[in-house]
């Protein structure tokens, strides 16, 4: 093993991490900043679907036609039963011009005025036939409306799931093109916010919102056009409501909003302290701080107390004040048309139809107001997700990949820079050579890069400059998969998937028998405490593996790594976790496995790594020295200081020893 690193760059190695939790998703009332750009583009993904939407406009359409047209059946009916009243209180024998003259000549010119338009038959009572026929029609036209308003939500499920079915496999197929880098500066809770409750929201807008606004556009049409054919006086007094009702709904909203977002805010931070609270109720306990813990939770919740209170109380105000506008509408109209009908120019039932139109014309345009609302929040919601459908895709591999059938293990960093950010230089100008078989520690104090190193190595970085070769060859040349594949990882932080520890195990490898999983369980020191448990190896892990102890997790993680059997290993503090007996048994277990292949091992405990056939010493991203141990030890520089600071007690107060220029680097590690 080789290296040269000629330079000492002054830069933190620390890469830069998306911190803290993530947004809930849109919360309602915020403002997308491409309100019909991104509408437009939400759109598209309902293009697919063209045929059905064409289907659903109609049978909304349909449906919102037969509801509009029973109001006016009703009145019909209201007109026989009440020209039946009236015909069976006159005398029979006589015409309906003749009951007529009689009642002005009586001096009741009003009444004579009023039953002049009406169906009058002296003697003959309610026509019960007709009266059976228009209820049957009507009948006939709820059943039609109820249909046809089935098949628009029965046709509209599958047009809005088949469209978020596409946006979250484009999702998916996003995430798994997104280099590490966008998860780096990302916080997971804000792009599982993203894939989730954004994804969610769209898809009940679409579900929702198409069919009401459909409704709402042909129920106000519809109820004008049936107004202006009973009266367009009545008509032109009912339309005063529109500009009044937009009014008062604008005012209430505008105040409300204010409150709506406080409260947003006061909910995510209140949900965050309570998060941080019991996930770190055990420290809160050792410091006490239980009384400041309840302080702020009964400050943040009577905050939000306060802002859910007027929140809920002045947006709730809309409906009343739409209400009390309604219920002027409706004297008017019924004084309006009691006169009219009164003076003949009205039937009763004309009147009835009207009084319902009024009251179906307020119901959309209050329904409009909340769809301006959702589509905001739901735009703003689509957004998010197309800015993460917009994120730069990983470097593509190439065209024509080389493959290698079988590789060494021959590691080669040439030349390589590399920085997280272009400002702040990290590693310059690396060479090293690692060769088949070859046991490498890589050691150093936090943010020395030596995790950097590993990213480059798997490709979840690439290098700004220079190059890193496996048996001779780039890996930039090769397929991501086919690199990777040779590369097994224990990391410090164990991950371990909602299923049986078997599967766990299993994961490195997925045609794997029984008696593989058994024997890499064993070489991991895993098989005896998982035949202690009641299901042995078909124990189910839950999502967080609280069921089973940091230290036994990273032996499931070890397992697995000995059923991969790669030809590279990376090992990254991977007995951390564990007891000092078991550590003893794991660097057994790792020494049979580390044989006759390539390690890498990245270790803070310099116990764990005395046995190592080269140490790299990191500090700023550079290798500051190297040797194994004993060569380093009696150098006695930067190694021997981060040793015995370790295990003798050296006085931490002073300053660790570095070399003081990367001449004196080179010759103080040259090999």
């Amino acid at each position: 093993m080789s290296h040269n690193n000629p330079k000492t760059p002054n830069s933190s190695t620390k890469k830069p991490m998306g911190m803290g939790m993530g947004r809930r998703g849109a919360t309602p009332g915020e403002k997308p900043k491409n309100f019909w750009g991104s509408l437009k583009r939400l759109l598209g993904y309902l293009k697919p679907q063209l045929v059905p939407i064409l289907f659903v406009v109609s049978f909304a359409v349909l449906a919102t036609v037969f509801m509009i047209t029973a109001p006016k059946i009703i009145g019909n009916a209201t007109n026989v039963l009440f020209e039946g009243i009236i015909s069976k209180n006159m005398p029979e024998n006589m015409t309906k011009e003749q009951a007529i003259q009689m009642l002005k000549l009586s001096g009741n010119d009003q009444i004579a005025e009023m039953i002049g338009p009406m169906n009058i038959v002296p003697g003959q009572g309610v026509d019960y036939n007709k009266l059976v026929q228009i209820l049957l029609t009507l009948l006939v036209i709820y059943g039609l409306s109820a249909l046809f308003k089935w098949l628009q939500q029965y046709l509209m499920a599958g047009v809005s799931q088949k469209s978020i079915y596409r946006l979250r496999k484009d999702v998916d197929n996003k995430l798994a093109k997104l280099p590490l880098k966008y998860f780096d500066s990302h916080s997971h809770g804000d792009i599982l916010s993203r894939v989730t409750n954004d994804i969610d929201n769209i898809g009940r807008t679409l579900q929702q919102t198409l069919t009401q606004i459909i409704t709402a556009t042909v129920t106000i049409i519809g109820v004008i056009v049936m107004m202006l054919t009973i009266s367009p006086l009545l008509t032109l007094i009912a339309l005063t409501l529109i500009p009044l009702s937009l009014i008062v709904t604008m005012f209430i909203v505008k105040k409300s909003q204010k409150q709506f977002e406080t409260q947003w805010d006061s909910t995510g931070k209140l949900n965050g302290h309570v998060e941080e609270t019991y996930s770190g109720h055990n420290i809160v306990k050792v410091f006490n701080k239980q009384k400041e813990a309840k302080e702020t939770f009964d400050n943040e919740n009577a905050r939000l107390y306060q802002a859910s209170f007027k929140s809920q109380f002045i947006s709730g105000i809309i409906r009343p004040a739409i209400a009390f506008l309604n219920n002027l509408n409706y004297v008017a109209v019924s004084v309006i048309g009691g006169l009219r009908v009164a003076n003949g120019l009205m039937t009763l039932g004309d009147v009835q139809a009207f009084i319902q139109y009024s009251r179906m014309f307020t119901q959309p345009i209050v329904q409009t107001a909340n769809i301006i609302n959702i589509l905001q929040s739901t735009v703003a919601s689509a957004e998010r997700v197309f800015e993460l459908l917009d994120e730069q895709d990983e470097l593509p591999d190439p065209v024509q990949p080389v493959e290698l059938p079988e590789i060494k293990g021959r590691i080669a960093f040439e030349n390589v820079s590399f920085s997280y950010d272009p400002k702040k230089p990290l590693i310059e100008g690396m060479n090293l050579n690692v060769y088949p078989g070859e046991n490498v520690a890589i050691v150093g104090p936090t943010g020395a890069g030596k995790t950097t190193l590993v990213n480059l190595l798997m490709r979840f970085y690439d290098v700004t400059d220079g190059r890193i070769t496996l048996d001779g060859i780039d890996i930039r040349q090769m397929r991501r998969s086919d690199l990777r594949k040779n590369f097994g990882m224990v990391l410090q932080d164990t991950w371990l998937f909602g299923g049986t520890i078997k599967e766990n195990i299993a994961y490195g490898k997925e045609d794997a028998s029984d008696e593989e999983i058994i024997h890499a369980a064993k070489a991991a020191y895993v098989d005896h405490f998982v035949r202690t448990l009641p299901h042995g190896y078909d124990t189910i892990i839950d999502e967080e593996a609280s069921n089973l102890s940091q230290g036994q997790r990273q032996l499931i993680t070890i397992a697995r790594a000995f059923l991969a059997n790669p030809k590279i290993l990376i090992l990254d503090e991977a007995t951390s976790s564990v007891d000092t007996r078991t550590e003893t048994l794991i660097q057994q277990a790792m020494e049979k496995l580390m044989r006759g292949r390539t390690s890498f091992i990245i270790a803070h405990r310099l116990s764990t790594i005395r046995n190592a056939d080269t140490i790299l010493v990191m500090n700023h991203g550079s290798i500051v020295e190297t040797g194994n141990h004993e060569e380093l030890m009696k150098n006695k520089g930067f190694y021997y200081n981060l040793y015995m600071s370790q295990f003798l007690g050296i006085d931490l107060k002073k300053p660790i020893k570095e070399p003081k220029t990367s001449q004196e680097n080179i010759a103080s590690v040259k090999s």
